[in-house]
């Protein structure tokens, strides 16, 4: 196979790191659209040009997360990892992320790896030896991890911040720090106990740092990433600790250290180190160009919330060990938010990957261009499920779709699928041709300054350029007068198609294997398992009558023809189907299921009141009652004005349910009655006792009531 020509600026080789998720539960569409689909459409463009790429993720499996996990569920913290490894493994290897390498951090690779690392930094004297005051739960008998306190942050006074940083406004801290910590294990108030541990004295790295990126990167790094760095920066930077004491985790390397493990955010960012090494071993290869050589780019792909990790500390930590190279560039996305509110794990508020490949089959694509066409580059974006079927109704089958099938059915119809020889090019012909050797620069343009969002855009609007030239020259109607400029028409349409089955690869991987089998153009091998096909055999047959070499992101530009006149191509087949109102509805009642179910979970139950005496209690006199008759107060939202058959008498009872009830559904309705509580006048009416309501979980009034219609009205309740 004809290798593609890489750029003249591109580098020897690119390293590029997608964030390791916790393993503490599946992904979702935050994970995908903030890390895992920007960073697996660079790595596949890099390989569409010809690039040597090492694309590498794994499991985070050591950190509090997991030990939270493991107590709620009751089992141990390796059957917490090992479970979801497998799922999130599975779960990116469905979706089509392409990677070079999935480890995990439990793997004795990275526990050799990560403690070579710890040992090579305190050899050299980079760490500072400290014996401090450390939150402790007495009741627990343990150190609480950060993650193992909550209280109010410092900052901005939210009073659910976890000990190493505040959710609500971004802020890293100490989990001394707090105001009013409690302990997540108990709920006491944790006391102060004294523990040694280590610590990278980050200030010491400040000069560099403020270098490297303040000055180095101001132009290159996006305004989100850059800004919130300057901010720490400037704030001034202090040591951090490496170790924790914790029974989950890499054990600290060091004979006066039992019972103390590295801190998660030590190693977890030197699990991309330990992933290279393991996948460098498994392909033959020698792992250190990949970190060591000066011409290689490192490109590390995260989520906002772990800007302070890739851009301060794990630089702070590759420049104190002297033999690594630096990232390039950390492009960070903001958060996705999902109908309108924050997405969040433990309240089950997310669209969960497996769920959706469970829901959507063959639809990974779909989702893929969703998140990508509203990524939240430079801002917070909101994720709705009616915006997901209008991207792929209006665009991808409206607009992509259309467009091959079309061009599919029409060669097929006209020609048998052999592709026609052209006659002379006409000048839109012309224009058409070059417009279409333009878009690789374009696309490449864009996703070379990590504008995803853009890039994506502008392969759509390469199909609508393909849509456009259809409508324009009308083939089916041209035909019935001039044959050989249907040719031509044909001919042209079909180079459109095969530019966008290479071009749409970094994208839409799984519609452009499946378009290229409908065009029968060869694969590129790096990505020859990813082939959607309803029949296996036929897509088999389909690639031994291929073109030898596959087209590159290059050829595009450089070749003047992309499908040869006379190569045959295969029957037309719909690259995407519409979604219908009900599938996504669906997923919006599922959701407000969720949410309902949040709410009950979530409802604060009011405290006891002040305890009486039975003396008091027995002055209540409750009585089983009968509502005879309802009707609505005047001008009043809440009020119903009752008239109700206590035994002792009918009375007029003023009751602020009118918002849950109509005045036809309580009139017969047995009640309980507070019939000695002094009368009080309400708009004028005066009421004349109380009946006992309470409200569900989702704000709902509920009388309560005696079940049993031998109850007479009039009878004590005690």
């Amino acid at each position: 196979m004809n290798q593609p020509k890489k750029p003249a600026s591109s580098a020897s080789r690119y390293t590029i790191t997608a964030a390791l998720p916790y393993t503490n539960g599946p992904i979702h569409i935050g994970h995908l659209a903030g890390v895992y689909v920007p960073a697996d459409i660079y790595a596949r463009y890099l390989r569409l040009t010809g690039n040597d790429v090492a694309f590498i993720c794994g499991s985070d499996e050591h950190g509090v997360p997991i030990t939270i996990k493991a107590k709620k569920e009751g089992v141990s913290p390796q059957d917490i990892v090992d479970k979801y490894h497998a799922i999130i493994k599975k779960s990116f290897e469905d979706f089509g992320i392409s990677l070079d390498n999935y480890s995990r951090t439990s793997a004795k690779i990275h526990h050799e790896t990560a403690s070579g690392f710890f040992t090579t930094l305190y050899n050299k004297g980079e760490f500072i030896e400290e014996v401090t005051e450390q939150l402790y739960d007495e009741e627990a008998n343990q150190f609480l991890a950060d993650r193992f306190v909550i209280g109010t942050c410092p900052k901005c006074g939210n009073e659910e911040s976890y000990g190493d940083q505040c959710e609500k406004c971004g802020t890293s801290h100490n989990a001394t720090d707090l105001i009013n910590p409690k302990s997540a294990i108990t709920g006491n108030v944790p006391t102060l106990k004294q523990t040694k541990h280590w610590f990278l004295p980050l200030d010491k790295h400040e000069a560099f740092l403020r270098e490297w990126i303040l000055k180095g990167h101001k132009k290159d790094w996006k305004p989100n990433v850059y800004g919130q760095v300057k901010s720490w920066i400037d704030d001034g930077l202090r040591p951090r600790a490496v170790t924790r004491d914790l029974d989950w985790g890499i054990p600290v390397p060091l004979p006066d250290a039992e019972g103390k493990v590295l801190y998660v955010w030590f190693d977890a960012p030197i699990g991309y180190i330990s992933a290279t090494k393991e996948w460098a071993a498994r392909e033959g290869k020698d792992w250190e160009p990949y970190w060591k050589d000066k011409d290689t780019k490192l490109v590390h792909f995260i989520g906002k919330d772990n800007i302070v990790f890739h851009c301060i500390i794990f630089p702070a930590m590759l420049k104190a060990e002297g033999s690594y190279i630096l990232p390039d560039n950390v492009p960070a996305n903001e958060f996705l938010n999902l109908e309108g509110n924050k997405l969040s794990t433990s309240k089950n508020w997310a669209v969960w990957l497996p769920e959706y490949l469970e829901d959507f089959p063959n639809q990974q694509d779909v989702l893929r261009y969703a998140l990508t066409a509203n990524a939240p580059e430079t801002k917070d974006n909101d994720f709705t499920w009616k915006d997901f079927q209008a991207r792929n109704n209006n665009e991808l089958v409206a607009i992509f779709g259309n467009f091959i099938n079309r061009v599919v059915v029409l060669t097929n119809k006209y020609y048998n699928g052999l592709v026609p020889e052209p006659s002379e090019f006409s000048q839109i012909d012309e224009e058409t041709l070059a417009a279409v050797k333009a878009y690789p620069a374009v696309i490449a343009s864009s996703i070379e300054r990590y504008r995803f969002r853009e890039a994506s855009q502008e392969l759509m609007n390469l199909a609508r350029l393909g849509n456009k030239y259809l409508a324009d020259e009308e083939p089916w109607k041209v035909i019935k007068e001039d044959e050989a400029r249907t040719r031509t028409i044909m001919f042209v349409a079909l180079q459109i198609a095969s530019a966008l089955a290479t071009l749409s690869e970094p994208f839409l991987p799984f519609t452009s294997n499946k378009l290229k089998d409908i065009l029968r153009l060869c694969h590129n091998e790096e990505q020859s398992d990813v082939v959607i096909s309803s029949n296996k055999e036929i897509a088999t047959a389909q690639k031994n009558e291929s073109l030898k070499d596959a087209l590159s992101w290059n050829d595009i530009s450089l070749k003047d023809t992309l499908l040869p006149v006379g190569h045959q191509i295969g029957k037309a087949e719909l690259l995407f189907s519409k979604i219908e109102d009900e599938t996504v509805q669906a997923q919006i009642d599922k959701l407000l299921a969720t949410k309902k179910a949040n709410e009950a979970a979530n409802k604060a139950v009011e405290p006891q009141k002040e305890t009486i005496s039975f003396e008091d209690f027995t002055k209540l006199d409750l009585r089983v009652g009968t509502i005879l008759e309802a009707e609505k107060m005047p001008k009043a939202k809440k009020l119903l004005v009752l008239k109700v058959d206590t035994g002792i008498d009918v009375r007029t009872i003023v009751s602020g349910i009118a918002e849950s009830f109509t005045p036809e559904e309580v009139v017969g309705k047995k009640v309980t009655v507070l019939v000695n509580l002094a009368p009080r006048a309400l708009r004028g009416v005066e009421s004349q006792g109380m009946i006992l309501m309470t409200e569900t979980a989702d704000g709902k009034l509920v009388f309560v009531n005696p079940d049993d219609a031998k109850v007479n009205n009039g009878l004590h309740i005690s």
